[in-house]
């Protein structure tokens, strides 16, 4: 068997491959992709690789390089000791974007009846999201606000809201996210730059500022406009990871405000869960699964492309050269 997989061979240069596929081992599965989801902050600065040097960034992305790590599609095979997962059955893991890939059994989710593959393939990043959503520790009632309402800015509208948030201020230029996020429980919208908010927000929070602000935008430019937003002892989360994180400046009201400033990363999460670490990536990917199936979130609507993955090349370069529109961009699988 032969699969069709995406590599990055160097700074904006795509190679689609076919590679010969293996047989599962005993603990291990076969499954065929049918949509995978890209995650166009993390997988554009590894296509672009515009990082600062001796940074995470730059230590992490070596050519070739295979992106992607939200992935839905059908088990074909399993090996020997798996017993909790058969062929014919849908189920999610984290992996790069290609045709079939082989994991080990205990990474792979199953996906419910009422989660449609697409919706399902979003699992990896609304697990950053919620992570980071936890790592604000919201009390009821809070007033948020979201700078960047990108992928993983319109999964912070949706979780706040779920977390008896009274205001979500949603910030951004562009009006159709501005638009989705209204309809996914954004309060309230403002289309200017981050730099011209404070007083508005200031306007719709009586004067106080935000208890929590997100900077899901990973632009180092915005970080220090973030603090301004925050009410004395509030708490801004850095939620977008910044290619050039040297250039994220503190100002004074870290100080003068008593301001938290919290880091929120994929690798936060503990491997294993305990009565005292429960939401692990399983335990919160499960929770984000419940969430769709109730209605209580909504993904199906933000997918805005899908394409062949033969197409991958003009895939990132179209989201290199203008992705102010784009959302939910999948590869298709199932076209092959």
């Amino acid at each position: 068997m032969r699969s069709l997989n995406i590599y990055f061979t160097g700074p904006q240069e795509v190679n689609v491959v076919e590679e010969d596929v293996r047989d599962p081992g005993e603990d291990e599965i076969l499954i065929r992709g049918s949509k995978s989801l890209i995650s166009m902050g993390t997988e554009l600065i590894c296509y672009a690789r515009n990082v600062e040097p001796g940074s995470h960034w730059d230590n992490w992305i070596q050519y070739p390089f295979a992106p992607g790590y939200s992935y839905a599609g059908m088990i074909q095979a399993v090996g020997e000791k798996v017993r909790d997962l058969a062929p014919g059955m849908r189920v999610a893991t984290r992996t790069s974007h290609r045709q079939y890939v082989i994991c080990r059994a205990s990474s792979a989710l199953p996906i419910p009846d009422g989660v449609s593959d697409e919706e399902a393939a979003w699992f990896g990043i609304a697990s950053i999201v919620q992570n980071g959503v936890r790592r604000a520790e919201h009390s009821l009632g809070d007033a948020v606000v979201v700078i960047g309402l990108g992928m993983l800015g319109q999964l912070v509208t949706q979780y706040t809201r779920l977390s008896g948030t009274s205001e979500v201020i949603a910030i951004d230029l562009s009006e159709t996210r501005l638009g989705i996020a209204q309809r996914h429980g954004a309060t309230h919208t403002l289309n200017m730059p981050v730099q011209e908010a404070r007083q508005e927000v200031e306007r719709l929070t009586g004067g106080r500022l935000a208890d929590v602000v997100y900077d899901v935008t990973g632009f180092a430019p915005v970080f220090p406009n973030a603090l301004r937003l925050a009410r004395t002892l509030g708490k801004i989360v850095l939620l977008g990871d910044s290619s050039a994180p040297a250039q994220q400046h503190l100002t004074s009201d870290l100080i003068t405000r008593g301001l938290r400033v919290i880091g929120a990363h994929d690798a936060n999460p503990p491997h294993a869960a305990t009565e005292h670490a429960w939401w692990t990536h399983p335990n919160m990917q499960r929770l984000f699964f419940k969430y769709v199936e109730r209605g209580q979130m909504k993904v199906s609507d933000l997918t805005t492309s899908r394409r062949d993955p033969h197409e991958a090349q003009a895939a990132y370069a179209d989201l290199l050269r203008d992705r102010s529109q784009a959302l939910g961009t999948f590869f298709d699988w199932t076209a092959l």
